[in-house]
């Protein structure tokens, strides 16, 4: 059987669009492990980027924390 999830990487030029955030408020959040960190792209490189799946989990996660606020 053939697998066909597609995995695709979020590099920060995209990600403030996705979760609507900026750059800086992402970083904040991630310093205070309230959101994933990114991995690198490359061993030894500096280009890093977050999994699709993973940024979706957490904007889930998020959504579902402010039901319980309401």
């Amino acid at each position: 059987m053939k697998n066909d999830k597609i995995f695709r990487t979020l590099r920060m030029k995209v990600l403030p669009s996705k979760v609507g955030f900026q750059p800086s408020t992402i970083y904040g959040l991630i310093a205070e492990g309230k959101f994933p960190k990114p991995y690198k792209l490359t061993p030894g490189g500096r280009a890093a980027g977050w999994q699709e799946s993973t940024i979706d989990a957490w904007i889930k996660s998020v959504a579902i924390e402010n039901e319980d606020v309401k």
